[in-house]
């Protein structure tokens, strides 16, 4: 037998080998099988729940009677649908002014932390705490007896002598509100902001400082280009969540989106669709156009990331 007739014959044997002993081999099965709930709670929960939302936002289904195919009539009437775009307004004044100032507050708390001041821990576990409680019944709830008529925003305005008005029952005002309370819900990027920091090189600064550049000089020429990649992540996190904000408008307004609508975000309003005009068909077809919008607005942000964003190449 030749030389490269023996190579042949070696290199078979030794891939039959391996084959052997990746059949006899059980950490595939093993990993399938601590994969398996996982994949379960997906399809289950996730998947399917999707496609039968896709399905029913092409029907008329009002959860009492099977769904009846109705093709493109629920895009029609979103389309003139006066108060589903007035909701949309809504929404997006509260995505365009709440993120924005929700995310300068959090990088000047995290820069205050950042100086490593005594009982460090202590202050990033306060400050991230109303993060954990911003979205929970409970802190809407408070919401209301601070914003209240007769709440203590009104009774610290008091002491002055002004007469605050009633800030969730006032369409001017009752936005504001929620906003204010987007923008408390800090901690959450702040600590995120902390880490970037923190991954910062001092030698920069140092390099900077050397060369005459001041604080404002070194945050704009040092820190904020090396931060831009925390902050994009930040704000791509914070848009979609204020996107799907619910619970805070809900508590707010007492489940009406009121005063005048002004509350009436467009979570709220796909809601009332669903469970209380049982209107399952329309609200699955505004949940599909929510998706939509959350998507564009996300693919926009990678565009533009391009010309503010830096990485390290």
């Amino acid at each position: 037998m030749s030389a490269l007739g023996e190579l042949r014959t070696m290199a078979k044997g030794r891939g039959s080998g391996r084959r052997d002993v990746r059949s006899k081999n059980p950490d595939n099965k093993a990993g399938f099988a601590f994969l398996a709930p996982w994949l379960v709670g997906l399809v289950v929960f996730t998947i399917g729940p999707m496609l039968a939302s896709l399905y029913l936002s092409f029907t008329d289904y009002n959860l009492l009677q099977p769904p009846r195919w109705t093709g493109l009539d629920n895009v029609s009437e979103m389309l003139g649908d006066e108060r589903l775009w007035n909701s949309l307004r809504v929404t997006l004044t509260y995505v365009v002014v709440s993120v924005p100032l929700q995310l300068i507050f959090a990088l000047g708390i995290a820069m205050l932390l950042d100086r490593g001041m005594r009982g460090l821990s202590f202050y990033r576990s306060v400050f991230y705490l109303p993060s954990l409680l911003g979205g929970s019944v409970a802190i809407a709830i408070l919401w209301r007896q601070v914003f209240g008529a007769d709440g203590l925003v009104n009774g610290f305005l008091s002491w002055f002598g002004i007469e605050g008005p009633g800030w969730i029952s006032h369409p001017d005002f009752a936005l504001g509100t929620i906003i204010v309370l987007h923008i408390w819900t800090f901690g959450s990027p702040m600590v995120i902001f902390l880490a970037g920091l923190r991954q910062i090189p001092e030698m920069y600064h140092e390099a900077a400082q050397m060369d005459g550049a001041g604080k404002i000089r070194r945050f704009f020429s040092v820190t904020f280009p090396l931060l831009t990649p925390i902050i994009f992540f930040n704000l791509v996190l914070q848009i979609i969540f204020a996107f799907q904000s619910f619970t805070q408008a809900y508590i707010v307004s007492g489940g009406t989106g009121g005063p005048s609508d002004s509350t009436m975000f467009f979570t709220l309003y796909l809601y009332r669709e669903a469970f209380t005009e049982l209107d399952m068909g329309y609200a699955s077809a505004m949940a599909w156009f929510l998706l939509i919008i959350i998507a564009g607005f996300t693919a926009f942000n990678f565009w533009l990331s391009r010309f503010w964003v830096f990485y390290d190449d």
